[in-house]
């Protein structure tokens, strides 16, 4: 009986792959040009990670991580997200001594069990960057301004861009007793889900899609009204800043964000692309996260964003692009008896980057031709008994159907693009 993928999970077949390259080769590119170097961490971590650095009381803790316990009796997580996971690095190989200001990026695949859907996968992959030692609104306007070249560099031109401050501990705890003492006067008017959120994360309650608590909410406080002077200053810098940029925004006083560690600045990119689930990627600061991993008391801010969400916009705005890795050359070889030649002569023009295949099924010249036509080659090189002894190989552009003779001797040095 077949084996099926797990549930949730899809196979990124080869007839995709090079969407998938462009865009990761593409984010690589522009990261590097903003001065961000890669960090990989392990696919799991120890689970105190994610519930210390998400938040117990947040969904992905409560009802989505992928939780095990080893041979060793030790409780591991597949990770549900990297911030936190950056963090303990960071705070491990003590990175912020060697450099006060980190600037890092990630690439790679995450886990949680969410009820699948389209561009929503329980194995699913994000692009990241964390930018890590500076509490100034610079820092935050430079991640906004990182995604939206991000977003440029494959095809996104189009797409709404959210943000809203949750100001420092102290304005965020006032807000929030004054949102509870708010919504404890209608509790049983709000939705199930919003009960349970009341006594363990209120902040969460805003996040709902239930239409009775969002005419609720309409009358709850505005967090907005809470900040002190340092945090609005700072909101209204990154605005400043972002708005010089040419960045256009929305303010939305609801906008939390699913995790406990954020703080001050947070953002949403959202994409009419995507019907009613139209986010494809968010972040803001967490200032103190760093300092509850065990690390000297440091700000930061990041954001991540869901590739297959990014992968689907381009799709639907018929955008997508892929790398090209199609064999720019295909060996025939006309006698078996020459394989030895074909092999030879395959890795001359390897070491000089040409892109190349080769028969190994012995088929005939006419079977190798169609197969080079089929997987996209540029150009034929037949290898033949008359052209070892002559010295020579017949090469055909496969676009032209144009065919002339190169020296054996120096063939790795045409230019087959």
């Amino acid at each position: 009986m077949m084996i099926q993928a797990v549930r949730g999970t899809k196979d990124i077949l080869p007839d995709t792959i090079g969407y998938w390259d462009f865009v990761e080769s593409t984010f690589r590119k522009v990261s590097h040009l903003f001065g961000y170097k890669e960090l990989r961490t392990p696919i799991f971590e120890k689970t105190e990670v994610f519930s210390r650095g998400i938040g117990d009381a947040t969904d992905i803790v409560n009802k989505e991580m992928y939780t095990f316990t080893d041979k060793g009796d030790e409780s591991l997580t597949l990770r549900p997200e990297m911030t936190a996971a950056l963090v303990r690095s960071v705070v491990q190989n003590s990175l912020l001594r060697e450099s006060p200001l980190l600037r890092l990026w990630y690439f790679g695949p995450f886990f949680r069990f969410e009820r699948p859907q389209k561009g929503r996968l329980r194995q699913f992959h994000q692009y990241g960057a964390e930018c890590l030692g500076s509490a100034n609104p610079e820092a935050d306007a430079e991640m906004i301004l990182l995604a939206d070249s991000l977003f440029k560099s494959v095809g996104i031109s189009e797409y709404n861009l959210f943000i809203n401050s949750l100001g420092s501990n102290e304005s965020r705890k006032k807000y929030i007793d004054e949102l509870v003492y708010y919504l404890k006067s209608v509790k049983d008017k709000l939705s199930e889900e919003s009960k349970n959120r009341l006594e363990t994360n209120p902040l969460r309650i805003l996040d709902s899609k239930n239409e009775n608590d969002l005419t609720l909410l309409q009358e709850a406080p505005v967090i907005l009204d809470f900040l002190d002077d340092g945090s609005r200053n700072h909101f209204e810098d990154v605005k400043r800043l972002i708005a010089e940029a040419g960045i256009d925004y929305t303010l939305n006083p609801r906008l939390v964000r699913g995790l406990d560690y954020y703080n001050h600045t947070v953002f949403e990119f959202q994409s009419s692309a995507l019907g009613a689930q139209d986010s494809f990627g968010g972040g803001g600061r967490y200032n103190n996260l760093i300092e509850q991993f065990g690390g000297t008391p440091t700000s930061a801010v990041g954001f991540a964003l869901g590739i297959e969400r990014i992968l689907l916009i381009l799709e639907r705005t018929d955008k997508l692009q892929e790398s090209d890795s199609s064999p720019q050359v295909y060996i025939v070889t006309a006698n078996p008896e020459l394989i030895s030649h074909s092999i030879s002569i395959a890795g001359k023009m390897r070491s000089k980057n040409i892109r190349t295949v080769m028969d190994l099924q012995k088929r005939s010249i006419k079977s190798q031709m169609k197969e080079a036509n089929k997987v996209g080659a540029k150009y034929v090189v037949i290898v033949g008994e008359d052209e070892i002894s002559e010295g020579t190989l017949t090469v055909k552009n496969m676009q032209t159907s144009e065919q002339f003779k190169q020296p054996i001797t120096s063939i790795e040095n045409f230019n087959f693009e």
